[in-house]
């Protein structure tokens, strides 16, 4: 790994639109790592203040904080307004992204004579091209792959081992596919008949637009017709299932543990967080963010913040989970009034009496 002053760390991070001042010794660092197991020739940061007490104990040569954070002794500090963003420039430059192995278009691929390769392929032995398939420049396939018929495959793609894109799907630019992940598959069609279910046949395909990243076994339905859409820019995290026909919009992030059911609409810039689901044929408004362990069983105006089962605006719903764990105490109260009411009409009846 390439090493950095502290000085050019803050001038890369200031050269990207992140600015960044050093406080302290102008030290040589080699890696980045959390404040816990930080050492020396090791630069850290810290963006929650929940893992402020970490800082007395690092041994990080230097940690990235915003102003006002006190360092200990010995450690600088490198000051900006983001110290996630900053940090991210630093993992970059002292990291980099990963290296892939170099096959060319190894001779223990199996790529059908009608398949069309681009420039500088990366195809590793064990991966299967099918027929009629287009594969631009650039691409790195890993083992265990298949590529199924007529599938379109953009510049710069990376599919890790054992990914699978069904026939006639496409994937944009710079898509990135993580392992056990399948594209394109059929969706859950089947007809109901007596007490029987016909399957439909699943005639539509799957489209993934450009820069989207796919995490580790997820799985993008085809469309019963028409087609499938994943809008560009969008981020998945693993084990995420989109139903048959769904359409998410562009920059969206799914955070893991996610179901969106078929023919549902997701618009732009909408973050779902983990353990979520949607339900289908709704439509969820642009820059929507559901909160974790929502269920979302109607439609979403733009812009809203939802959570709960049924999710709905995330401060009522909060006020109603308030109110469910007041419960115990309220039952208890109102056993406790019927006591008292019980008593007070015996002594009411006993005076009547009298």
């Amino acid at each position: 790994m390439p090493e950095k002053r502290l000085s050019e760390l803050c001038k890369i991070c200031s050269d990207n639109g992140f600015e960044t001042t050093l406080d302290g010794p102008d030290m040589t660092v080699r890696a980045v790592n959390t404040l816990e197991d930080a050492s020396e020739g090791e630069v850290s940061f810290l963006s929650n203040p929940k893992y402020i007490s970490s800082l007395a104990t690092t041994k990080a040569a230097a940690v990235v904080a915003q102003d006002g954070v006190d360092m200990p002794d010995g450690v600088s500090a490198l000051r900006c307004k983001d110290p996630y963003a900053a940090i991210t420039m630093a993992i970059i430059t002292l990291h980099g992204y990963r290296k892939h192995p170099k096959w060319g278009v190894s001779e223990k691929a199996y790529i059908e004579p009608s398949a069309k390769i681009g420039r500088d392929a990366n195809i590793a032995p064990g991966a299967t091209v099918a027929a009629d398939v287009v594969i631009g420049d650039g691409c790195t396939i890993y083992p265990g792959c298949y590529v199924g018929d007529r599938v379109r495959v953009g510049h710069e793609c990376i599919l890790y081992p054992n990914v699978v894109v069904y026939d006639d799907c496409v994937l944009g630019n710079r898509v990135t596919i993580h392992s056990g992940s399948v594209i394109g598959e059929d969706g859950l069609g089947y007809a109901p008949y007596e007490d029987k279910w016909i399957k439909i046949p699943q005639a539509g395909y799957a489209v993934i637009g450009d820069d989207v990243e796919i995490g580790a076994n997820c799985a993008i339905d085809r469309a019963t017709l028409g087609r499938t859409e994943i809008g560009s820019g969008t981020k998945f995290g693993n084990v995420i299932v989109i139903g048959h026909g769904t359409k998410v919009g562009p920059d969206c992030m799914f955070v893991g543990l996610i179901g969106v059911a078929g023919s549902a609409k997701i618009g732009k810039h909408v973050t779902i967080a983990g353990q979520s689901g949607v339900g289908g044929h709704i439509t969820v408004g642009d820059d929507v963010s559901v909160a974790g362990q929502s269920g979302v069983q109607h439609d979403v105006e733009a812009g809203m913040k939802v959570f709960g089962f049924p999710a709905e605006e995330i401060g009522k719903a909060r006020r109603s989970v308030m109110a469910v764990r007041k419960l115990p105490d309220w039952i208890k109260r109102v056993k406790q009034l019927e006591k008292e009411l019980a008593q007070l009409r015996e002594l009411v009846n006993e005076n009547a009496k009298t």
